[in-house]
């Protein structure tokens, strides 16, 4: 069967095919996996136009910046061309181009929404979603408790548990990741993620130095790009004298380097209060890493509701802090190994692509 995979946002600040690629490998390590049973192409959008081979998939990279219409009719004359069996469309966002593409690919061809953690609309572009919906064959969500939402307010009901994310990185030894990192602690705490309120770090963070007086050999190493609440938590670091040289902010790293800080961590920590794939909590568990996560959708259908790591409301400093405590009497090793078998059962790339063989065979 050939898939194609589709998105209708450019992306004009890459210009580089391989770059592009790298930035969304926690995607197109599914397509990859795929394309070992399909023949798989997908439509990219960027400054460059050309075609790329790589693992198995064929990169159609288009740059259509100039066709901004709600029916856009060059790509969908493109894509029909190629004649698919499956189209995969990234996100629920474009109803209006949905309705276009079943019209340009007729009735045989199933499309397939993968929901991008987006909200329904409201007011005139609900209805043209619900309209859409009548082209849609199956819908990809990475919670069902995600697709209550949409339930209510489109009526959707073609609804597939999936998760569409995976991580490109694999376990290897701490003590060498620890030396490339150059980290310590008894235990090794990783933050990851925006400086902002939805992330939340500030919990985490007071939390967190609550913690060191029963465990003050511990570490928590803070990666980030934002920086909206740097200042605040810089001054929260800074009050408080066990923060000193105990919460250390690392800032932005490269994502290929971003194995050894999982490799490095023996927990990874997350203060979101949305999330909608929680690509930074699944890599850090793909290296064996405890999640202690928000009680949110995605973390609650990432841990298995309880099969590993520890789960604690958002913004609740008292519960986080119970659950750092409770990492004292876990037997770290066999809590690693349920990490693992989650990781390669639900999170793998294998795994979402058996799940979604089931769906279009």
């Amino acid at each position: 069967m050939k898939i194609i995979s589709i998105g209708y946002t450019n992306t004009p600040g890459f210009t580089d095919p391989d770059t592009w690629l790298d930035r969304i490998s926690f995607y197109t390590g599914i397509l990859e996996e795929l394309a070992k049973q399909h023949e798989v192409e997908s439509i990219e959008q960027i400054s460059y136009s050309g075609i790329l081979q790589r693992r198995g998939v064929g990169y159609h990279f288009l740059d259509l910046k100039t066709e901004k219409s709600l029916f856009p009719d060059k790509l969908h004359r493109y894509i029909a061309q190629m004649k698919p069996g499956v189209v995969f469309v990234n996100g629920f966002i474009f109803p209006l181009n949905i309705i276009h593409l079943r019209l340009r690919l007729g009735k045989k061809v199933k499309i397939i929404v993968l929901h991008r953690a987006e909200k329904p609309f409201t007011g005139i572009k609900r209805y043209f979603q619900k309209l859409a919906d009548k082209c849609v064959d199956a819908y990809l969500f990475t919670s069902s408790e995600f697709s209550d939402m949409w339930k209510r307010n489109i009526n959707v009901r073609k609804i597939h548990e999936v998760i569409q994310a995976s991580s490109i990185f694999h376990p290897a030894d701490k003590a060498d990741a620890r030396r490339q990192t150059n980290t310590n602690g008894d235990p090794v705490f990783l933050w990851v993620g925006r400086l902002d309120v939805n992330k939340d770090p500030l919990t985490v963070i007071k939390a967190f130095l609550n913690y060191l007086n029963n465990q003050p050999g511990a570490k928590l190493y803070l990666i980030y790009q934002g920086e909206e609440l740097l200042q605040e938590v810089k001054d929260l670091i800074r009050i408080d004298e066990r923060g000193e040289g105990a919460v250390i902010l690392i800032g932005k790293v490269d994502h290929q380097q971003m194995q050894d800080w999982y490799n490095s961590a023996d927990f990874i920590i997350s203060g979101s209060h949305y999330e909608g794939s929680g690509i930074a909590v699944c890599e850090a568990m793909s290296c064996g890493c405890i999640p202690i996560v928000t009680n949110i959708l995605s973390f609650r259908r990432m841990s298995g509701l309880g099969k590993c790591g520890l789960l604690y409301g958002p913004g609740n400093e008292k519960e986080l802090l119970t659950a750092l405590l409770s990492t004292g009497k876990m037997d770290i090793e066999k809590e690693r190994a349920k990490v693992s078998a989650q990781f390669n059962e639900e999170l793998s790339f294998g795994a979402i692509a058996g799940k979604i063989n089931k769906i279009i065979l």
